[in-house]
């Protein structure tokens, strides 16, 4: 069985498109909604058979449909659509006769040219703006620790908010832009005590604690509406 299969159940299921996953470390066959992608995750040890691992998936699909359907929908990167930029909801504007580039403007965000363009330019800034943020906060926070990391990257991960290598190298995923500023804050102290504290044990949760007010609420927060992040701009 190939990694990443896409799969169709039978009848009367067969309106379930699934992807099938072999996992060497799984100890038995799982179900996952991944709600980032919007579909279905069949993940399946190595010893299971194929046959079997889809016969589990139609004694399930009642609850995959109940699942896929209470996923958030996608949002474009359209005109008229509202970003919750820094958690302040922010709308598109296509703005073809405007300076060129992505602007801020008070609620609204400017992006001229081409109406084709305008994703990629938008995605562009979005990314850039995290990068700004990021470096910003994760520096006066490093300061504090007297620390300083090697350097700082964003990306679009699909499983963590931020990262901290061995190296002192930080990265975060750019999506942390759309939310509230005191949960960019949080995965930004987070990453920093670990530049101190390569673990998770209490002295790095003091650290963590010392840099960031509301620990609790902001990863509340994540955990509640973390996923729906990755619904813009598919």
């Amino acid at each position: 069985m190939a990694q990443g299969e896409r799969i169709r159940l039978s009848p009367p299921n067969d309106d379930l498109e699934l992807v099938l996953r072999v996992n060497p470390r799984a100890r038995r066959v799982l179900l996952k909604i991944d709600a980032m992608a919007g579909e279905a995750v069949l993940v399946c040890p190595n010893r299971t058979s194929r046959k079997r691992a889809i016969a589990f998936a139609g004694d399930n699909a009642t609850w995959v449909r109940r699942r896929l359907a209470a996923a958030p929908e996608a949002v474009p990167f359209a005109d008229g659509v509202a970003l919750p930029l820094l958690g302040r909801a922010t709308t598109i504007r296509h703005d073809p006769a405007g300076r060129r580039g992505v602007i801020r403007d008070g609620d609204e965000i400017r992006v001229s040219g081409e109406a084709a363009h305008l994703p990629r330019r938008l995605a562009d800034w979005l990314r850039g703006e995290a990068r700004r943020e990021f470096a910003d906060r994760a520096g006066a926070m490093a300061a504090r620790l007297g620390v300083a990391p090697s350097r700082i990257t964003v990306r679009d991960p699909r499983s963590r908010w931020g990262s901290c290598a061995p190296s002192g190298a930080l990265s975060f995923s750019w999506r942390l832009v759309l939310a509230p500023d005191f949960v960019l804050d949080y995965v930004v102290a987070h990453e920093v005590a670990h530049l101190v504290e390569a673990n998770h044990g209490p002295d790095f949760w003091a650290l963590v604690a010392e840099l960031h007010s509301d620990v609790p609420g902001a990863r509340a927060w994540l955990k509640a509406n973390g996923a729906a992040l990755h619904r813009y701009g598919q």
